[in-house]
């Protein structure tokens, strides 16, 4: 696997770990509120202009979803099949 596919499966992980952490009641202050802050300021420039593209879905935000099955794809297709 290319490094380059690696750093696409890397940023599939960190969409998924802020999709995770928005389950969760984060105080303010605290260590979670920090890594919440730098996987929201790494990932919304990204699931932002997505979330803005996709028809409202009555409040059910599935950026991610999108995001996340097109970097599965681009990451398949940097890797070669």
């Amino acid at each position: 696997m290319s490094s380059l596919a690696r750093l696409v499966d890397l940023y599939g992980l960190l969409i998924f770990g802020r999709v995770i952490l928005s389950w969760f009641p984060i105080s303010r202050g605290g260590a979670m509120e920090s890594i919440y802050n730098v996987l929201y300021s790494v990932t919304e420039p990204v699931l932002g202009p997505v979330r803005r593209s996709l028809p409202a879905m009555g409040g059910l935000d599935i950026s991610p979803i999108v995001v996340i099955l097109g970097l599965r794809l681009l990451s398949s297709v940097i890797a070669g099949g």
